[in-house]
């Protein structure tokens, strides 16, 4: 049976980016009641009005997930304010874009800070409530979750950990009702590439190699929701990303080098 999200308290972080701000505008168009999380504070009211005006309820934190004080506060806002979690999406993310070798430390420590520890922080801080309520987990990874990046990697080490911590988690949490669905969106059109970091923590001024076909943040907030709708354990979207699992699981040479003539321009190998 497909879930029913109305009513339901749904939690996004990153909720003001473009996927973030899809899923919170698709969710709330189920009739749930959602959650923005961002540490963004001008830009949350911004997306806080526009879906109140749908006539959701909606509540906004501004919190920084790679703090877990802010997370258990936010949580504890949340439950409340709302009374529970059912849903808890880990959007939010950062990225780089320099190979290994230039790249401080600082630039990985950010990385796996936001990406992996701020999702980490929330589910820590949110999971008494989505236990309490039999919920639900969706965590955003990336094709970098299941294969190398070029130029990424630190953001690819990012993903493959939180494929690690969520998947063990799902078993963990199987007995007490609590699913857990991971997403691996293709390449989407969004401004993420305006924010990624550079070799020494900078905005990166290297641009970005346009994949053929970009999918909307729609049509990615689209297929997350039809997954959660159904409990997937793995959404893959876009028929790239299919293919790039498809080769790194069974052609993983043929893949490594279609990845380095891919990405050599970009990076100057």
């Amino acid at each position: 049976m497909k879930v029913d999200f109305k009513h339901k308290v749904v939690v996004v972080t990153g909720a003001t980016g473009g996927i973030g701000r899809a899923l919170s505008w698709r969710f709330a168009s189920a009739g749930a009641r959602i959650v923005l999380i961002d540490v963004d504070e001008e830009q949350l009211p911004v997306v806080q009005n526009q879906i109140e005006r749908s006539g959701t309820d909606v509540l906004s934190i501004a919190c920084d997930i790679a703090d877990y004080p802010q997370c258990e506060a936010a949580m504890r806002q949340i439950v409340d304010h709302f009374g529970g979690i059912d849903l808890l999406i880990n959007n939010a993310g950062v990225s780089h874009r320099s190979r290994f070798e230039d790249t401080d430390l600082a630039v990985f420590e950010k990385v796996m800070a936001v990406n992996y520890f701020g999702a980490l922080h929330c589910t820590k801080a949110a999971l008494p409530s989505l236990v309490e309520r039999r919920g639900m987990i969706v965590t955003l990874s990336s094709t970098g979750g299941f294969a190398p990046m070029i130029g990424r990697v630190g953001y690819s080490a990012s993903k493959h950990a939180l494929h690690g911590l969520f998947e063990s988690l799902r078993l963990e949490l199987k007995e007490q009702g609590v699913h857990v669905m991971m997403v691996c969106p293709g390449a989407t059109s969004t401004e993420m590439h305006k924010h990624m970091l550079a070799a020494d923590g900078s905005i990166t001024t290297i641009p970005s190699v346009a994949a053929k076909k970009m999918a909307t943040p729609q049509e990615v907030a689209e297929a997350i929701f039809n997954g959660a709708q159904h409990k997937q354990r793995l959404v893959i979207h876009s028929k790239m990303s299919k293919v790039s699992w498809f080769y790194w699981k069974f052609l993983p040479s043929l893949f490594e080098r279609k990845l380095y003539r891919q990405w050599r321009s970009e990076l100057g190998l």
